[in-house]
């Protein structure tokens, strides 16, 4: 949640953030209203209270009838109290629910939707087939003759949007996690294998359940959900802690398998592993402070950059307008390779930083000379493997079917090229 101090001293920054996200800012109005309920509700009891304390003492010190009078008195006022305690944990809910309900502020990303990103920087440049004298061909095709995907069978076992990885298939999964968990630990970050499910608390402090309630899948006898990304459990990691700061920015790699209905999406990606239900990802998250999170949110960019460009992909950076952000997203930066078949840039990574969004919901803080603060989180995506499978696949794909293996991913998969198997 955003800081209630901004709200109540400059409500209208955050009417301009929910004008940049193109959503209503009568949630600011609401929020200011629980805000005033709240504080009235506040005073109420605790005038009660006090009085009840007064009452206490007279009753003490009188006698006879008086006492009698006043006992009956106080029998009232401790049913009032009771009634104004109770009013003011349905304001104080009111207000949490009220100040949930405004995403974080967008102050920098550009305004308005999906179309309005802003172009960054593009690098390399998209191979011209064409000049190269043959057509290539999409990633469904190649997986077929690489014996590598499978998407017959996934349909068959688990239904649409599954598939299964083979073979090479199989082994470029495994390829790309080891050269993002290499290139995680020369950075400095600490490697863990994460939980697909989480408890609702976990979704909730993340900011997911505003999000995609309808998009995650849930375990109804459990009370639990499978996680979209491991930004969620990692966010959860250190939530109800006080860090030292000393130990700032604690920064994780994690990899975990994602669970995704993709509601909303009929239609879109139906064919292939761009868009599906199940995949396997390596994410970066971090936790530092406010002040330094602008500056590492830069160097989870540079990270994710660097990956893509030891896949020899061309891709473009762009800056996420503000009506494409998550809720929990102040700014984010996308990574977006060149898919030769759909002639198009298309998400491989993002990059965000949420400062003290998350932190504020799972009560994360650190130590300070002026007591505790809420830290910031960041999270990053290394790779998700699908996406770099056709990416890697479409732009490196030979003439005959096979696909040259780029070089820091040769010493993985022990081989240079990608043979079309023998029928």
């Amino acid at each position: 949640m955003i800081d209630p101090r901004i709200l109540r001293e400059d409500p209208d920054r955050v009417r301009a953030s929910q004008e940049r996200r193109g959503a209503s800012s009568d949630v600011v109005d609401r929020a200011l209203s629980a805000d005033s309920a709240r504080r009235a509700a506040i005073a109420d009891f605790e005038a009660k209270r006090a009085e009840q304390k007064q009452m206490g003492k007279k009753v003490a010190q009188a006698k006879g009838d008086e006492k009698q009078q006043l006992l009956a008195e106080v029998k009232d006022l401790a049913a009032a109290v009771k009634a104004a305690e109770a009013a003011q944990g349905v304001a104080e809910e009111e207000w949490k629910k009220a100040l949930k309900a405004i995403p974080n502020l967008a102050d920098d990303a550009p305004a308005g939707g999906e179309d309005d990103f802003v172009l960054i920087e593009k690098v390399g440049k998209p191979r011209d087939f064409e000049a190269e004298g043959f057509e290539p061909r999409d990633h469904v095709e190649l997986g077929k003759l690489l014996g590598a995907i499978d998407l017959e069978r996934g349909a068959k076992v688990s239904g649409s949007r599954f598939y299964f990885l083979t073979g090479v298939g199989a082994e470029l999964e495994f390829a790309l996690i080891n050269l993002a968990m290499e290139q995680a630990r020369e950075a400095g970050f600490t490697q863990v294998i994460a939980p697909a499910l989480v408890r609702p608390e976990a979704m909730e402090g993340t900011g997911f359940l505003d999000q995609v309630d309808d998009g995650v899948y849930k375990i109804e006898d459990d009370d639990l959900y499978l996680v979209g990304t491991s930004e969620v459990p990692m966010a959860a990691y250190h939530s109800d802690e006080i860090l030292d700061p000393d130990t700032l920015p604690r920064r994780y790699a994690a990899f975990s398998s994602c669970f995704r209905k993709e509601a909303g999406s009929a239609g879109k990606d139906t064919k292939g592993i761009i868009r599906v239900h199940q995949f396997e990802k390596v994410e970066m998250f971090v936790y530092t402070t406010v002040e330094e999170s602008y500056a590492e949110h830069q160097r989870l960019l540079e990270w994710e950059k660097a990956f893509l460009d030891k896949l020899e992909l061309a891709y473009q950076v762009i800056d996420v307008a503000a009506g494409d952000l998550g809720p929990s997203a102040l700014r984010k930066f996308d990574c977006e390779a060149w898919i030769p078949t759909q002639g198009k840039y298309r998400e491989l990574t993002s990059a965000s930083n949420c400062t003290t969004f998350q932190a504020r919901r799972l009560d994360i803080r650190a130590r300070t000379e002026n007591g505790t603060t809420p830290v910031a989180t960041l999270n990053g995506t290394l790779t998700a493997i699908t996406r770099a499978i056709v990416a890697v696949l479409e732009t490196h794909q030979q003439a005959d079917g096979s696909v040259r293996v780029p070089k820091a991913l040769q010493k993985w998969l022990g081989r240079e090229v990608l043979e079309p198997i023998q029928k």
